[in-house]
């Protein structure tokens, strides 16, 4: 499978530029230029910075410099210390993967269709000429399946008109449910051979997100070792899930103890379709809370990492710094060099 040089092990800066007050401590000081020293000795070759539209936007559109000159400042330390960066629209207007935010209408209304392609235009004028060591995220985690044919229209569109401006930089394209490894078979053929794939995973949920009070199936108390059947994690899953998440693919002897055979078995169809196609495949966000057990977590990391490398698939590990899975926190500190290791 073709692999995307320069983003094959990354590091997600959440909770700096989105999802977040936005206050000007927030923006000045959550991330430092010496947060950028330490990473580059981690083994990286990139950072994820997710931003939302309203650190660059006012709210009726118009362009705030403040925002824009956070982004410089981010870009400019990834060049001093040799990081690539991927730009990552984590929040556009009238769209967010989280309901909370009470954006809506993206996906019908043309108004917002066209806010969010001249956003990008904006990007392509002011940060194009990065474009050796910089990467666009169109948008994270598109929701619901029944947004895929809009979706892969507005995405399309939007490709188009920041190649007008930048004709080569690499776009990153992600799918539904969340950027769903499943989805990634209904995301649009590739306009160029700088067009990447797109996921996210955070499976099995069971393990990853282990107490996470925002997900509303999850009692806060609720703990899952890593060190099981196969067998039992698709029982438990179905017990705490339901149907909510599809059928997951099965491994063939299902009494095996958990480990790589999982990863192998849920990217195999998207690994044919990026091979299929000539595209790099990347994972945008992967990682285990900081509720699970240390030990565990180790044990998640190698065994993804293991099925990562085997296809070449780039990824970038959420998240730095607190979000719940912060890696400079002190729940990781025992385990951190286990965990660079595998990124």
């Amino acid at each position: 499978m073709k692999r995307w040089i320069g983003y094959q092990r990354g590091v997600n800066l959440g909770g700096w530029f989105s999802q977040c007050d936005y206050s000007k401590e927030r923006l000045e000081h959550f991330i430092g230029k010496e947060d950028i020293a330490e990473l580059s000795t981690w083994g990286i070759d990139h950072l994820r910075v997710p931003v939302d539209y309203n650190l660059v936007e006012e709210e009726q559109g118009g362009y705030r410099e403040d925002g824009f000159a956070y982004i410089q400042r981010i870009l400019d330390w990834c060049g001093e210390y040799g990081l690539n960066m991927i730009l990552d629209l984590h929040k556009t207007a009238g769209y967010s993967f989280d309901a909370g935010e009470q954006e809506d209408g993206f996906f019908v209304e043309e108004e917002y269709q066209e806010r969010f392609y001249r956003l990008w235009e904006e990007f392509a004028r002011r940060f194009g000429k990065y474009q050796d060591r910089l990467a666009f995220e169109l948008l994270n985690e598109v929701t619901d399946q029944s947004y895929g044919a809009a979706w892969n229209r507005i995405s399309d569109t939007c490709i188009r008109r920041i190649r007008n401006i930048v004709p080569e930089i690499d776009i990153l394209v992600g799918g539904y449910w969340n950027n769903n490894v499943r989805a990634v078979k209904d995301l649009a053929l590739p306009q160029d051979d700088h067009i990447i794939y797109n996921f996210h995973c955070y499976d099995p949920l069971i393990f990853t997100h282990q107490g996470a009070a925002w997900v509303k199936e999850m009692t806060p108390d609720f703990r899952f070792a890593f060190d099981q059947s196969f067998q039992t994690y698709y029982d438990t899953m179905d017990v705490v899930f339901g149907d909510a998440f599809g059928e997951i693919p099965k491994v063939e002897n299902m009494d095996r103890t958990f480990g790589p055979d999982f990863f192998r078995a849920i990217f195999a169809e998207a690994v044919q379709v990026a091979d299929e196609r000539e595209v790099p495949l990347y994972c945008g966000e992967y990682g285990v809370i900081d509720l699970a057990d240390p030990a565990d977590t180790v044990k998640w990391y190698q065994a993804i990492h293991e099925v990562f490398e085997e296809y070449g698939i780039g990824r970038a590990a959420w998240s730095y710094r607190e979000m719940d899975f912060g890696l400079s926190g002190e729940h990781y500190q025992g385990i951190l060099e286990e965990i660079k290791a595998n990124l």
